[in-house]
């Protein structure tokens, strides 16, 4: 955007500067020419009139003497010729050799036509500047006068001009350059403010704002309004990191309470119920796992992840066992497939909520007398947790949004629920570099599979 603006400015003004420097330059060259021809024309009328007498009164002494002290003064050439084109006078330098050009003007001035203005003395132009002009007596023309002078004079006038105005063209352009440049970046400046506002606000760094005092004033009510939205944002986030801390805080009492009345029952029940006993301590220990979480992204805004060796053919074994009661109660049966033994490095307690939100999905919606299989296993370096359910199942671009917000398909509308299920999972499994991948099941139901890399979260 910055050199963009740079180019809108700059090239109109280096334009504009060039064309008035050129103007500029052009009008001196012809002013400085214009004096030269005026004073060429004026040494032209003096000789002619002493010509004029020269010719009449048969003798060039007079004007010989003339023309020589002429040139000895001024260094210019004046040459008188009579009717026949042949020398009259021309000092001592009575030998000169006109050029084409001067005598094709002779010839012209001998029959009557008077000289034409010269054309323009550039710089570059070294040649001498000849006028020529008809002597008249009585209407008659009876020779002629050329005045030929060297133009070295009004070139050095001209280039000192033409320097002078280049010199200055250059030092405003320059100038232009600068100015345009600190406009540019008085322009940007906010632009680029806000920037790095927006990446520290990525960063996690909620209380960054940017200053208003800056930039012109259309960017200056954007950044109020920037301000405005990041401390609405900040407020938001505030409150429900403020609701997460209380909530999960909270939550601990009562789950603190609840197993020790889990520990008093058990010293009162036999052998035939240690099992239960200890699924239901392990339900427990796994609870406090998730409320430490949420505590940790309360606090901080992230979780301490504790990333571990995990089995996750034992671990969807174990998250099956703990809902087949759920889902005996809606006549659902739960049934372990996939590969006895799947390792990987992640985090135990993020992939069991995950699983969980995709089982209960899956009870949710699958009929009585169905099976919901879940299992492990591994595809190169992906781990792949798979549940498949046996219900309605969903058409490919219904599958494709399965995973958003508050997504129902319309089969689904009576079915109790927020549409949140899918979501969660998916956000819980990229927060360990995983993801979810949900596609329509062979025959009936739907599959979801959670996807989990090695490496990822390294």
């Amino acid at each position: 955007m910055r050199r963009r603006l740079i180019i809108v400015f700059l090239v109109p003004l280096v334009a504009i500067l060039l064309t008035l420097g050129g103007a500029a330059g052009w009008g001196a060259a012809r002013s400085i020419q214009q004096a030269f021809y005026a004073e060429q024309l004026g040494d032209l009328g003096y000789f002619i009139t002493s010509a004029r007498q020269s010719l009449r009164s048969g003798s060039s002494a007079v004007v010989d003497a003339e023309v020589m002290r002429f040139r000895e003064v001024y260094g210019i050439d004046v040459m008188v010729f009579d009717l026949a084109g042949s020398v009259w006078a021309a000092g001592e330098d009575d030998g000169t050799v006109l050029s084409e050009a001067d005598a094709e003007r002779v010839r012209l001035a001998l029959s009557g036509r008077r000289a034409e203005p010269p054309g323009t003395v550039f710089p570059w132009i070294v040649a001498d500047a000849a006028l020529v002009e008809p002597v008249f007596d009585d209407g008659d023309v009876i020779g002629a006068v050329l005045v030929s002078a060297d133009v070295a004079a009004p070139r050095a006038a001209i280039l000192q001009q033409i320097t002078v105005l280049s010199a200055i063209a250059v030092a405003l352009i320059a100038l232009g350059v600068l100015l345009v440049f600190r406009l540019a970046r008085w322009v940007l400046s906010p632009v680029r403010r806000l920037d790095e506002a927006m990446v520290a606000i990525e960063r996690g760094e909620m209380d960054t704002r940017v200053a208003e005092d800056t930039g012109p004033p259309e960017l200056r009510r954007m950044t109020r309004v920037f301000n405005g939205m990041a401390d609405e944002i900040e407020r938001v986030m505030t409150r429900q990191q403020e609701f997460a801390l209380n909530a999960s805080h909270e939550l601990r009492n009562p789950l603190n309470a609840l197993l020790l009345r889990v520990e008093h029952l058990a010293t009162g029940l036999g052998d035939e119920w240690r099992e239960d006993v200890e699924e239901t301590r392990e339900e427990g220990r796994r609870m406090a796992r998730i409320l430490e979480t949420l505590l940790g992204l309360a606090r901080g805004g992230r979780s301490d992840s504790t990333i571990s060796a995990v089995d996750l053919a034992t671990l969807a074994a174990r998250r099956a066992d703990a809902w087949r009661d759920v889902a005996g109660q809606q006549g659902i049966a739960l049934r372990r497939v996939g590969e006895g033994s799947v390792m990987s490095v992640t985090d135990r307690t993020i992939v069991e909520s995950a699983l969980d939100a995709v089982i209960d999905n899956a009870v949710k919606f699958s009929p009585p007398g169905s099976t919901v299989e879940v299992g492990a296993a591994r595809d190169g370096d992906v781990c792949r947790i798979t549940v498949r359910d046996q219900g309605p199942g969903l058409t490919d671009e219904q599958a494709a949004s399965a995973a958003e917000r508050f997504w129902r398909s319309d089969d689904s509308r009576s079915t109790p629920g927020s549409g949140l299920g899918l979501a969660i999972a998916t956000d819980l499994l990229a927060s360990v570099g995983g993801e979810l991948a949900v596609s329509s099941a062979e025959g009936d139901g739907l599959t979801v599979s959670l996807l989990i890399r090695d490496g990822a979260t390294s």
